[in-house]
């Protein structure tokens, strides 16, 4: 398993840790494969009965990594499709899971961490996270 999601499991709950603290937890193409094999480990192992999904540091997601964001712009059409196709099989494997999945916010969820998160079948934040995404308010995104 990738060092981009740490995961522990206890008691029947699989914790599984985005680990990019000094990026703010921002996905890359390493965070989506980890997330990927994380969710086919929860979906294969009986002993998994919960999952809980936070982030490293001091925030949960920052969302898509730029850096990544900015390369596509040289990629091809059919390139960029396949990438977003690739981030969006996390959405679609996190609704087919049998099993709950819980958010647990600090922080920042913003853009994709924000949909990471409200992905979940519960999000659990603290009082003030600051959620949003560019197409929504974070009034919408909000979870408390």
């Amino acid at each position: 398993m990738s060092d981009r999601v740490l995961t522990a499991l206890e008691a029947g709950i699989l914790t599984a840790t985005l680990n990019r603290p000094e990026k703010r937890n921002a996905i890359d193409e390493p965070m989506i494969d980890a997330l990927l094999a994380m969710l086919e480990r929860a979906d294969l192992d009986a002993g998994v009965r919960v999952i809980a999904l936070r982030g490293a540091g001091t925030d949960f997601c920052a969302g898509m990594d730029l850096s990544e964001l900015l390369a596509s712009a040289d990629k091809t059409v059919a390139d960029n499709r396949r990438a977003a196709l690739h981030f969006a099989e996390i959405f679609l494997r996190m609704r087919r899971l049998p099993k709950p999945i819980a958010a647990i916010v600090h922080g920042r969820a913003l853009a994709g961490g924000c949909g990471l998160a409200t992905a979940c079948d519960l999000v659990l934040a603290r009082s003030r996270p600051s959620s949003a995404t560019p197409r929504c308010s974070a009034a919408s995104c909000r979870r408390s």
